[in-house]
């Protein structure tokens, strides 16, 4: 980032995953009912110019697009970046300079221009809006009347041109190897590839082994950005510096970019606490539910376990007290078939049942209880676990006390471009990791 010496342009374009386009919308599209930063004035929201307005929400015209084969996704792979973000930002001083708002509109209306040349169309731009309603605390207290900072948002989905060539098992031999359809392919690496840096004369640099030297996207950005708004003629303004990095940061600045890796990181991890902790919340309520019920059920079945114990006993007693004497002038063999034989297969049948009834109740019983005692270990774990995210949470409470202090001192927007930026050249550091990383495997083999 430049320091800010002089009126200079300047365009970040910023990735945008799934799990942050919603955010992005509500942002750019002032959704929310709150903001982090105090210097919105939501009174000024109806003087923010859109040049492309969305027809549906971001994912919605994304889908569109892709339904009507505008797009492609051909070979996309599931985490890969679909969307991405050019912000346009000049200082606030410079439009102050030249009149304020009808000026900024102005300019920003012929940066759409080259952010639609940019993008290469403007069927890829979801969205382009200017913000007006953003104050410059700064200037305005120095000034002593209200500065407002002017830039502009362009959401848009990367795409490149791309050949889908006949196979080889194409039975027509004159097709094989020739084009067979093109395709818009989303793609953001392909879109912000490094292009080869040429001289005054446009040859080609080379390096000492004869490769070319690579030009860096975000280089080839700022210069497209700046030769399109001079062109259209705003020759009072300068390119942002380049090779811009953390060196060319004030102290201040430097800081809190430093600082706000830090917040970012713990800001996930308070989110996932909070998440987790929600959900060991519902876990440790439905362990609760299944214990209650499984007692209940244990409560039920000892009653009937007792109840076939009593039966078995009251069948167990001694024979004379549950066969009758034998009559008078009754002989054996009918007092057998009469009264013994029938009274011995009721016990038999009674007792076979019962004793099936009670190794059954005693299984149930057996897993009832077994089940019971899981449930209670389980939530004892639950409850452990509780404990120590409740202590997690209330460490990051500072931590997110501080982060809003932050904000509030140096603006959630400034905050905010710092950690996109952060984030912008990690992922072109890891790119750039990997490719070395493939570049070493092929030499290796």
């Amino acid at each position: 980032m430049a320091r800010n010496t002089g009126d200079r342009t300047c365009v970040r374009n910023v990735n945008v995953s799934d799990a942050n386009i919603g955010n992005t919308q509500a942002h750019n599209e002032r959704e929310k009912k709150t903001y982090v930063n105090p210097d919105i004035v939501p009174e000024r929201a109806e003087l923010n110019v859109h040049f492309k307005a969305p027809t549906d929400d971001y994912v919605g015209m994304f889908s569109k697009m892709e339904e009507e084969k505008v797009i492609s996704t051909r070979g996309l792979k599931p985490d890969a970046t679909k969307f991405c973000e050019l912000v346009f930002d000049v200082n606030s001083a410079y439009f102050y300079n030249h009149g304020g708002y009808d000026y900024a509109r102005q300019f920003y209306e012929e940066a759409y221009r080259a952010a639609v040349e940019i993008v290469g169309g403007e069927q890829y731009i979801l969205s382009a809006v200017m913000h007006a309603d953003e104050r410059n605390r700064a200037m305005s207290e120095q000034l002593g009347e209200d500065v407002y900072h002017y830039h502009l948002h362009v959401v848009y989905v990367p795409v490149v041109k791309k050949e889908i060539l006949w196979s080889k098992r194409c039975k027509d031999p004159t097709l094989r190897g020739t084009v067979k359809e093109v395709i818009t392919q989303v793609s953001r690496s392909k879109k912000w590839a490094s292009k080869p840096a040429v001289d005054d004369i446009g040859e080609p640099i080379l390096q000492k082994n004869g490769k070319p030297v690579l030009k860096k996207s975000y280089s080839v950005l700022q210069d497209d950005f700046y030769r399109h708004m001079v062109a259209a003629g705003y020759t009072d303004i300068e390119r942002g510096e380049v090779g811009s990095n953390e060196e060319h940061l004030t102290v201040t600045q430097f800081k809190v970019e430093q600082e706000q890796q830090r917040l970012a990181r713990i800001q996930d991890a308070a989110a996932y606490a909070s998440e987790e902790t929600q959900r060991r919340n519902e876990e440790m309520e439905e362990a609760r539910k299944k214990a209650q019920q499984a007692k209940a059920q244990l409560d039920a079945v000892v009653p009937k376990v007792e109840a076939v114990e009593e039966l078995a006993r009251r069948y167990s007693d001694d024979v004379d007290k549950v066969l009758p004497e034998a009559g008078a002038l009754e002989t054996a063999r009918s007092y057998r078939e009469k009264k013994a034989k029938p009274l011995y297969k009721k016990i038999v049948d009674v007792l076979r049942a019962l004793y099936n009834k009670y190794l059954d109740l005693i299984n149930s019983f057996n897993r009832l209880n077994d089940s019971y005692n899981r449930l209670q270990q389980r939530y004892a774990s639950l409850d452990a676990s509780f404990d120590r995210l409740a202590e997690e949470n209330k460490s990051l409470k500072q931590v997110a006390a501080d982060y809003d202090a932050l904000c509030r001192g140096y603006g959630a927007d400034r905050v905010e471009e710092q950690v996109r930026a952060i984030r912008e050249r990690e992922a072109e550091q890891k790119r750039q990791r990997r490719m070395q990383r493939q570049r070493h495997s092929i030499g290796a083999r």
